[in-house]
């Protein structure tokens, strides 16, 4: 006899932040998109891991003085209805009381999010749209395929593509003062690694 319980919940849309966090652990990654529970599938490739892990690396060792950098999975609680878990976020030191034990409760300095076949549409576009509603100042689009990094700022509601770093660019961000690297300093780290 099973009980209510082994049942699965039922529950009319929008989902909240509640309703995520108290879900079964299945084994996958979801993040809430505008009420809706997205699974997060397959999971990221080794050079997708390397690739996040160089950039938390050389940013950690040029802000910690300024900013805390973490890397997924740690949830962005943008809203009630709004969770995220990009691949890097920075938080200001000046900010620390956004960061909780349920995770980031606000609005970080910057987010990021490094491209893989199976992400493009929602990097590229529900999570520009998404974070860009929720006022996020800085969204970096790392894409290894092209070893290139896409740098937008928001500009009033939407963001506007400040620049594109290619393999050999220097990147940098007049918000971000600390930083500075090169795509050719993250991808070698990731060479040779199926991704």
């Amino acid at each position: 006899m099973s009980s209510s319980k082994d049942k699965p919940i039922i529950k009319e849309q929008p989902a909240t932040y509640d309703d995520y966090a108290n879900m079964p652990d299945d084994g996958s990654r979801y993040e809430l998109a505008d009420g809706v529970l997205e699974l997060m599938t397959p999971a990221p490739t080794p050079k997708h891991q390397v690739i996040s892990n160089q950039i938390q690396t050389i940013i950690t060792n040029s802000c910690q003085s300024q900013y805390i950098v973490f890397a997924s999975p740690i949830d962005l609680i943008l809203s009630s209805s709004e969770v995220r878990q990009p691949d890097i976020v920075m938080v200001h030191r000046s900010r620390i009381d956004i960061i909780t034990r349920r995770g980031i409760e606000g609005i970080p300095d910057l987010v990021a999010e490094i491209l893989s076949p199976h992400s493009v549409k929602r990097d590229k576009h529900n999570k520009l749209i998404a974070y860009a509603k929720h006022h996020i100042p800085e969204y970096w689009i790392v894409d290894p395929a092209n070893e290139c990094l896409e740098q937008y700022i928001l500009s009033g509601d939407k963001y506007e593509l400040l620049t594109i770093y290619e393999r050999e660019e220097t990147i940098q961000s007049d918000r971000l003062q600390c930083v500075s690297f090169t795509m050719k300093q993250i991808l070698d780290a990731a060479e040779g690694l199926p991704g």
